[in-house]
């Protein structure tokens, strides 16, 4: 494999194209969940403090952006970019949120923008109005049931289920249509409930099928692993553990992460996945290749924190900042975050040359501990004796569910 470094330009095309901006409107929370990635267990985020983000921030990296894309053609004419929420809880600053819909309908931005929000739902019944009216795409936190919802309290510690289940059956009763439309959910997997009883208890009470994340295990304060490793569930363990194990892998589809992994597999080493029609005429072994699982900056998303801090996504370490917005205006090199980037990348190459995973890499710099160190260690190596278990295991589930071969070709894109 040829490997090569990310320049200036391709972020640049990044931002042009940007397929969503999510900024973190406040870092107050009327919860305290025990396993907040913002909470006791973690480290590498800014302190919580109760901050609000003002327009003016919002502003500046809005006019920004907005310059940016109305002086430059994006690659595709139907370019959709999402201005997403996020906190803390974001409906507490609700105020911003409402200031931020009202600026973007204002500009006259070449592309389609789409609404969407992560919220624990306390403060639904408060402004189910307005977001069903902006047609705001909702994630919604929820564990399962009471039990398996329990660790998500608020600072009284009394377990948020009970309003947050009333909130949701009441948005579900007064706008059923938005409901099925723009409303999903969140659980995170843990030692209070299951991958099978997350699944179940949403899918029978609101005919929709979760995403069901473990917790991070990146940023462990060394005196919570402990208490971490007691609250962690492996999520493939959960499933496996499951009573109807078939029947729930085949109705999660992708979500399934066995499953999952075997897409990745299968598009990368089939040979039989082409992105268009130029590749079918291109010899793969003269390509070269970004030696890393990392998303190249801004190609999926960026994340403002309410700091004014810009990073690639909300769920790596805030001391990887890649910008800033200050006072009057948005500090934004791309010479700079290439240059950072890629010094990162040259740390780990020398293993990325002999791991035979390379061409499928799912490791994320930025969860490699000692990164900022002379020379890390990538946890996601894969030496020839750990790719055959790897390829074993993947071609095992599907020799044992065959009609997964015709569904991952020729119904799943990945981006």
């Amino acid at each position: 494999m040829r490997f090569r470094n990310i320049t200036s330009e391709e972020i640049k095309l990044s931002l042009i194209n940007l397929k969503q901006i999510t900024f973190e409107v406040t870092d107050a929370c009327n919860l305290k969940c025990k396993y907040c990635g913002y909470g006791d267990l973690y480290n590498g985020y800014d302190e919580r403090r109760s901050k609000y983000m003002t327009f003016k921030q919002a502003r500046l990296i809005i006019d920004y952006l907005a310059q940016l894309w109305n002086n430059n053609k994006t690659i595709s004419y139907r370019t959709r970019t999402y201005f997403s929420f996020y906190g803390g809880e974001p409906l507490m600053n609700m105020s911003l949120i409402k200031e931020i819909i009202g600026y973007v309908e204002t500009l006259n931005l070449n592309r389609n923008v789409i609404y969407s929000m992560t919220t624990n739902g306390v403060l639904l019944h408060k402004y189910m109005d307005f977001l069903v009216e902006k047609k705001v795409n909702l994630l919604i936190s929820l564990d399962g049931n009471g039990q398996s919802h329990s660790y998500r309290v608020n600072h009284k510690n009394v377990n948020s289920f009970d309003t947050i289940f009333k909130n949701i059956i009441e948005l579900r009763t007064k706008y059923p249509d938005y409901f099925v439309e723009h409303v999903n959910f969140n659980s995170v997997l843990h030692n209070r409930n299951s991958v099978e009883g997350i699944y179940t208890f949403i899918k029978q009470e609101f005919n929709k099928e979760p995403t069901i994340s473990e917790l991070n295990n990146a940023g462990i304060r060394d005196d919570k692993k402990e208490e971490f490793n007691r609250t962690y569930r492996n999520k493939t363990e959960s499933l496996l553990s499951s009573e109807n194990y078939d029947s729930l892998s085949k109705d999660m589809f992708m979500n399934e992460p066995t499953t999952n992994g075997l897409l990745i597999y299968l598009h990368q080493y089939s040979g039989n996945v082409f992105r268009n029609y130029n590749s079918l005429f291109v010899d793969r072994t003269n390509l070269k290749y970004t030696p890393t699982g990392t998303c190249s900056p801004f190609s999926k998303k960026m994340f403002v924190t309410v700091n004014g801090k810009i990073l690639q996504c909300e769920r790596i370490d805030h001391n990887f900042t890649l910008g800033r917005i200050m006072e009057n205006h948005v500090v934004l090199d791309c010479d700079k975050i290439a240059g950072t980037f890629n010094r990162y990348l040259n740390k780990i190459k020398p293993q990325c040359v002999h791991c035979y995973r390379n061409e499928s890499c799912i490791q994320c710099l930025y969860y490699i501990h000692d990164i900022d160190s002379k020379e890390p260690v990538c946890h996601g190596y894969m030496d020839k004796n750990a790719f055959d278990y790897y390829s074993s295991s993947c071609l095992s589930h599907l020799a044992k569910h065959p009609y997964l071969y015709e569904r991952l070709m020729m119904d799943v894109l990945v981006d």
